[in-house]
C-alpha cells in the first residue's frame, strides 16, 4: 500500500489505552509509512499554522492548536451542536446558527492549507468522520489530486431530516471531492444514495458508484470491528482478573448488568434506567438478585444539552435508589468516570449481561467488546439496540427497541433465566463475527477501494437473520 496520510479530529496514536480503532491505524500507518495528521486539542491566542511532530509509538504524527473561536464554533458548535444531533436522528436538539456553519468551514480551510505542504504525489489520503466531511472539496481546489477516501463513523440520517440543515446540498455535493466515502451499515449507504437520487439528481449503479456532476464516488459499507484477539487476551490479563474478582465479590452473588457508555443523548441511557425500573417493578422476587453498574463518562460538558443528560440521569438514578433500595442492597451504580482498557475488560467479564441501548449508534464497539472478554465456558448475554450498526452483525444478541421500557424489561428477565446451552450457542455465532470482521478486516476492505484494487474483503452474510427472542 501507498503511503497514508489520515486526518482525523484528534490524533490518538496506538498504544497503552487506546481503542481497536486507533490501534488499526497505527498499524497501518506503521507498516506503510505516513502522518496522522489532526487538532491537538489545545487552544492557542492565533492560529498560525505551526505544526507540533512528533514520533508516538513508531508513528509520526502532525498537530495543530485551534483559536477559541474555533473550537467553540467549529468543535463545540457545528460538529456537536449541529451535525452530532442530526446524524443522530434528534433534529429537536440540532442547533442551525451560521456561526456554526463558518466556523466549520473556516477549520476546514485550515487543516487544508496546513496538512497540504505534508502530502506526497503518491499519498493516499484518509479522512475520519464527521468533523471534515468537505475536507476532500478543500484539498481539490488546492490542486490535490491524490487517492481521498472518507468514512464516516456515525449514522447518515434519512433524506427528509437531513434537509433541515440549510446547507445539506452543499456538504453532499462537497463529498464527490472523495474517490470512497465507507459507511458502517448498508442502512447508513443507502439513505445516502436516496439523498443523491432524489435531491442531487444524481444516478448510483448496482455497483455502489455514484455519478453526480461528472464526478464518480465509490459507496462502500464496512463495518468497523475491534482487534478480537488483543480484547480477548486483555479479559485475561491479571489487571482484568483482579477487576473481575473485586466486582464479583462486590455484587455479593448478584448478578451484575453493565453498560458502559459516554455520558450522550444517543447511548439511550434515560431509557435504560426507565426499563430497568419497569423491571424492578414486574419482578419483584428478582430484583434484589441483580445490580446495575453504570459507567457513563462525561463528554462535551460545555454543550448544554449534555449538561442536562447528566441531570436527568443523576436524578433518575437517585429516585430508582430511592424507591426500590433496601440496608442491603442498591439497585443502581451510578459512575462518572472512565477507566483502561483492560479494567473494562474485567468488568464485562465479571457481568452476566451487557446492556447496549442506544438510540442510534453507527456501530458501537462496546457490543464487540463485550462478547470478546466473555469466559467461553459461562459467557454473558449481550441485549443490543436494533438500532445500533452492531445489530447487523451481532443477530444473536438479544435485540430490543431501547424506547420501550417493556421491551428492556422483558430482555433482562429473559437474560437472566437464560439456560448455558443457549448462551454458549448466541456467544460463539457472535464471537465468530467479531472474530472474522475484526478491526483490520475493516482496514484492508477500505484501504482496498481507496487504492482501487478489487481484491477488497467482501462483508460475510449473516446466517442467521432471525431475531431471537
Amino acid at each position: 500500500m501507498s503511503r497514508l496520510i489520515v486526518i482525523s479530529n484528534r490524533v490518538s496514536a496506538g498504544g497503552g489505552s487506546a481503542g481497536g480503532l486507533a490501534v488499526a491505524l497505527t498499524a497501518a500507518l506503521r507498516k506503510n509509512g505516513g502522518i496522522w495528521f489532526g487538532w491537538s486539542g489545545e487552544q492557542t491566542d492565533e492560529f498560525t499554522g505551526h505544526i507540533n511532530f512528533q514520533i508516538e509509538d513508531g508513528v509520526r504524527t502532525a498537530t495543530i492548536d485551534l483559536e477559541e473561536q474555533d473550537i467553540d464554533e467549529y468543535y463545540n458548535g457545528y460538529a456537536n451542536r449541529t451535525l452530532w444531533p442530526l446524524f443522530h436522528y434528534r433534529i429537536d436538539l440540532a442547533e442551525y446558527e451560521r456561526s456554526f456553519a463558518g466556523g466549520y468551514a473556516r477549520v476546514n480551510e485550515r487543516f487544508a492549507d496546513t496538512v497540504l505542504p505534508l502530502v506526497e504525489p503518491t499519498d493516499l489520503i484518509w479522512v475520519q468522520d464527521y468533523h471534515m466531511l468537505p475536507l476532500g472539496e478543500k484539498l481539490r481546489a488546492r490542486g490535490v489530486r491524490n487517492r481521498i477516501g472518507c468514512f464516516l463513523h456515525i449514522p447518515w440520517p434519512p433524506r427528509r431530516l437531513l434537509m433541515t440543515l440549510p446547507e445539506a446540498r452543499e456538504l453532499v455535493e462537497s463529498l464527490f471531492a472523495y474517490d470512497v466515502l465507507g459507511f458502517h451499515t448498508d442502512e447508513w449507504l443507502e439513505s445516502f444514495v436516496s439523498f443523491v437520487r432524489d435531491e442531487l439528481g444524481g444516478t448510483v449503479g448496482d455497483d455502489n458508484v455514484a455519478h453526480w456532476n461528472g464526478r464518480a464516488l465509490q459507496l462502500v459499507a464496512c463495518p468497523v470491528g475491534i482487534d478480537a484477539q488483543e480484547f480477548s487476551m486483555l479479559a485475561a490479563s491479571e489487571t482484568a482478573q483482579q477487576t473481575y474478582t473485586r466486582v464479583r465479590e462486590s455484587a455479593v452473588g448478584r448478578t451484575l448488568m453493565v453498560g458502559v457508555d459516554r455520558l450522550d443523548y444517543s447511548k439511550g441511557l434515560e431509557e435504560r434506567f426507565l426499563g430497568y425500573e419497569r423491571f424492578l417493578t414486574e419482578t419483584p422476587k428478582a430484583r434484589k438478585e441483580v445490580v446495575l453498574l453504570q459507567i457513563a463518562p462525561p463528554s462535551r460538558g460545555a454543550v448544554e444539552s449534555y449538561q442536562r443528560i447528566r441531570n436527568t440521569l443523576e436524578g433518575l438514578a437517585g429516585r430508582i435508589n430511592g424507591e426500590h433500595a433496601w440496608l442491603d442492597w442498591v439497585p443502581i451504580r451510578y459512575v462518572n468516570h472512565g477507566y483502561p482498557r483492560d479494567v473494562l475488560a474485567g468488568v464485562y467479564r465479571a457481568s452476566k449481561i451487557g446492556l447496549v441501548t442506544p438510540l442510534r449508534d453507527g456501530m458501537n464497539l462496546v457490543a464487540k467488546e463485550y462478547v470478546a472478554a466473555q469466559d467461553p465456558e459461562d459467557p454473558g448475554v449481550l441485549i443490543l439496540s436494533r438500532f445500533a450498526g452492531a445489530a447487523v452483525q451481532l443477530t444473536d444478541a438479544i435485540l430490543v427497541n431501547p424506547h420501550s421500557a417493556e421491551e428492556i424489561s422483558d430482555a433482562m428477565r429473559q437474560a437472566l433465566a437464560m439456560p448455558l446451552d443457549e448462551r454458549k450457542r448466541r456467544w460463539q455465532r457472535m464471537m465468530r463475527s467479531v472474530q472474522d470482521e475484526d478491526v483490520m478486516w475493516w482496514l484492508d476492505r477500505f484501504t482496498a477501494a481507496l487504492e482501487g484494487r478489487d481484491d477488497a474483503p467482501q462483508p460475510e452474510v449473516p446466517q442467521n437473520l432471525v431475531v431471537l427472542r
